[in-house]
C-alpha cells in the first residue's frame, strides 16, 4: 500500500483548534475523511479532505501522520520537497478547494509550515533508511 513517514515520534503534520474543529464538523456532516496535500493543478497547492471511501490512496503517497484522528497524506515527490518541514493545517475565511469537503463553509483548510529544528533534523535523519 502507502508508504509509512519516517520516525512517527516527530509530528510531520499538526493542526490547528479552528482546523481541528471544522475537521469534527465535516466529519459529523459525512463520516471519515481523510486529507491528501494537493501538489497543484486545479486548487493549487490545498490541503484537500475528502470522504475516506471517495480518495484511492496510491502506492507512492506518504502518510504524514493524523490530525484530530485523520490521516494525511501526500506524494512522494511532494514528501521529499516537504520533508524538512512540520505542515500545520489551519483554517482561514474563504472557499475551499472545489473537490475538498469544506467547500461551501465559508471556511478553507490551508497549509502553514515550520522548518524543523536541527536536533529534530538529525533525529528524522538518523531514522531514515539507509543505502
Amino acid at each position: 500500500m502507502h508508504r509509512a513517514a519516517p520516525d512517527a515520534s516527530i509530528e510531520r503534520v499538526v493542526a490547528t483548534p479552528a482546523a481541528l474543529a471544522l475537521i469534527a464538523q465535516l466529519e459529523a456532516r459525512h463520516g471519515p475523511v481523510l486529507f491528501h496535500q494537493s501538489g497543484g493543478c486545479c486548487d493549487g497547492s490545498s490541503p484537500m479532505c475528502y470522504p475516506q471511501d471517495d480518495f484511492l490512496i496510491g502506492p507512492d503517497d506518504v502518510c504524514l501522520g493524523a490530525i484530530g484522528g485523520v490521516r494525511f497524506f501526500m506524494s512522494e515527490s511532494q514528501f521529499e520537497y516537504w520533508r524538512h518541514t512540520q505542515i500545520i493545517i489551519d483554517v482561514v475565511a474563504g472557499m475551499g478547494g472545489m473537490f475538498s469537503l469544506e467547500n461551501g463553509t465559508g471556511q478553507r483548510f490551508l497549509t502553514r509550515s515550520r522548518v524543523f529544528s536541527d536536533e529534530e533534523a538529525a533525529r528524522l535523519k538518523a531514522d531514515e533508511p539507509t543505502g
